[in-house]
């Protein structure tokens, strides 16, 4: 079912890339709570909410579009939709959101059985494809190091070198060289393997700890938030929340397909300049988001996360299968799981060092034509910078086109991509990100 001769790969390869994924992203069924918390949803539904769409998506990821990616309730988004959409208007309340987040949803699927999708990223020149992995890369180790404290906030330079004293800044270092010694000794599953004796460190010097136990019945306080696809697209209506479900759309879209090429890349799944199979990828997290808001979360998307799996040797759906079965289990242990994510020394190492593998990227760009360097530069600097990969993807799509019309190239590039040029400047100059 899952070809995995045909990918060079075995079960149990795929089964600890699977595990490597899940522990560098299952931070998220405990983030995602409490930042829509901040907008009145009650934690629990949330915390069952991000497992269920996480479940739905990577799901269809593994058994309809057979690769390593998997789904979640996007960083950044859960943000918009808590101080952006429900804490910046007085009478729209988190129900109301939700609408709106599905009907985004439900215009998502539309769109994802359109060739349009699939077009786009056939459509991507190459350079930005490589920058928008790099830019990925650079991204991801930028967070394993801000969430560690090894880099930390500057009053003026706005970061700095954090205290290598700090509990969690030795452990992460730690890690760090435990991963690097086993990784350089081609040790399969050294990712994981880091991961575990970081683990262990962190129980015997007491940064871990279990006193909430381990096991809890997982429950839906308000039951389903969107209950009547009728009522959603009346909400919407009635409320104008029409800017609210087109930024929902563009975030979604784009940050969803750069990190699918970013990961596809970075494990040769790319025909090209094609993804095979992108219609049910691409489905995969419109399907989420639509059932996700339906059960009380904000949208989904594909995680830059599931590079680490990939570097794991993830390369099938197997993989992505036992991120779907971790979730379905950690619905039942909220604590355990609370407090393995709560000490982000355990995962940041791999974050760092796949985000090191991704940074070779750079190698496949042409430098040595400007017009075809500096937007894919813009990307790259970009992503961490603004801690957004949507808001580095539309610099790069803008920029693009641009410096192609200036040289008179302007023929060479894809219609499409000046299309999202502009909706991309819209997006930017008028509507809030």
């Amino acid at each position: 079912m899952f070809k995995l001769k045909e990918h060079g790969t075995n079960p149990k390869t795929e089964i600890l890339a699977g595990l490597t994924t899940f522990l560098t992203m299952v931070y998220i069924v405990i983030v995602n709570p409490i930042i829509l918390s901040d907008a009145g949803v009650p934690f629990d539904q949330v915390f069952l909410a991000t497992i269920i769409s996480a479940v739905a998506g990577t799901l269809w990821m593994a058994l309809f579009a057979n690769y390593p990616i998997a789904i979640a309730p996007g960083m950044g988004l859960n943000a918009y939709f808590t101080y952006s959409v429900v804490g910046a208007h007085d009478d729209i309340s988190y129900i109301v959101a939700f609408s709106a987040v599905f009907v985004a949803g439900v215009v998502f699927i539309l769109l994802s059985l359109t060739p349009l999708r699939k077009k786009l990223i056939e459509a991507i020149p190459q350079n930005l494809k490589h920058g928008i992995t790099a830019g990925i890369g650079l991204f991801i180790a930028f967070i394993g190091l801000r969430l560690t404290g090894l880099i930390q906030a500057h009053p003026t330079n706005l970061v700095q070198l954090g205290d290598l004293h700090s509990h969690s800044a030795l452990l992460a270092l730690t890690g760090l060289a435990v991963t690097l010694i086993l990784m350089v000794l081609n040790v399969h599953g050294a990712l994981f393997i880091g991961m575990i004796v970081t683990g262990l460190v962190a129980y015997f010097t007491g940064d871990l700890s279990f006193k909430e136990g381990f096991v809890a019945i997982p429950h839906l306080p308000e039951g389903l938030m969107v209950a009547n696809p009728v009522t959603a697209f009346a909400d919407v209506f009635q409320y104008g929340l029409y800017a609210v479900v087109f930024s929902f759309l563009l975030v979604t879209i784009f940050d969803t397909t750069g990190t699918m090429i970013g990961v596809a890349q970075q494990a040769g799944l790319m025909k090209g300049n094609t993804l095979p199979r992108a219609r049910q990828a691409l489905l995969a997290d419109s399907i989420a988001t639509t059932i996700g808001a339906m059960f009380g979360t904000s949208p989904t998307s594909a995680y830059i996360e599931s590079s680490a799996g990939v570097s794991a040797g993830g390369r099938t759906g197997l993989t992505t299968l036992t991120v779907s079965i971790l979730f379905i289990a950690s619905a039942f242990f909220g604590p355990l799981v609370s407090a393995v994510s709560g000490i982000s020394a355990i995962t940041a190492p791999a974050l760092i060092i796949v985000g090191s593998l991704m940074m070779g990227s750079i190698a496949q760009i042409k430098w040595d034509e400007l017009d075809e360097a500096f937007p894919a530069f813009l990307i790259i600097l970009s992503m961490p910078l603004t801690s957004s990969i949507a808001t580095g993807i539309a610099l790069g799509f803008i920029s693009y086109p641009l410096l192609k019309v200036v040289k008179g190239k302007w023929r060479q590039v894809h219609p499409l991509v000046y299309i999202f040029a502009v909706l991309f400047f819209y997006q930017l100059a008028f509507l809030p990100h």
